[in-house]
């Protein structure tokens, strides 16, 4: 199919299409390449249609629709503070994905803009390889490292025994703030 001369309409609904029927994230650069535009041009696309109230996220692997199905799945979820040097990520969330568990987000509290998140989305050791990768190679900082290490992360998982023994292995580590 040549997607040389749609509108912007016909290419969000493509867009959504596309998007809705992927089992995994799709990146603005494959989008850009799919619809023969920009990636600034998908990115203004996928804003758009975020305000239409769509439920598009954006992940560091790239764009998720969110399907019914989803939300209906027994998802438990539980925010946890943890406390440790950047070089020591990839160590902490491995820990996290190693008993099922999905790390959905990062969340600091910054002295001028408030609560930052920036979703993450990694569930296995391959994610969390790839996130820390797009780390190094655009030589991004850590949103922790706003706060000397201090931050947030929203776990999923579909039972409370992988969240528990998620966060005791986080614990012993030394990495989980205790209350």
């Amino acid at each position: 199919m040549n997607h040389e001369k749609l509108s912007g309409e016909d290419r969000r609904t493509l867009l959504l299409e596309l998007l809705s029927e992927a089992d995994k994230p799709i990146t603005g650069g494959d989008l850009a390449n799919r619809t023969n535009v920009s990636r600034q041009v998908i990115v203004q696309d996928i804003s758009l249609l975020k305000a239409k109230n769509y439920p598009i996220i954006a992940t560091s692997q790239g764009y998720v629709f969110l399907k019914e199905s989803d939300s209906q799945n027994k998802i438990i979820e539980r925010i946890i503070a943890c406390n440790h040097a950047p070089e020591q990520a990839i160590e902490e969330l491995t820990m996290i994905v190693d008993h099922g568990v999905i790390v959905k987000d990062v969340i600091v509290e910054h002295q001028v803009y408030g609560e930052l998140t920036a979703s993450i989305m990694v569930g296995n050791r391959n994610d969390v390889k790839e996130f820390v990768k797009k780390i190094e190679n655009n030589s991004a900082a850590y949103l922790s490292q706003l706060t000397n290490g201090l931050h947030l992360h929203t776990l999923q998982a579909d039972s409370l025994e992988k969240l528990d023994r998620a966060c005791e292995e986080l614990k012993k580590a030394g990495f989980l703030m205790q209350e």
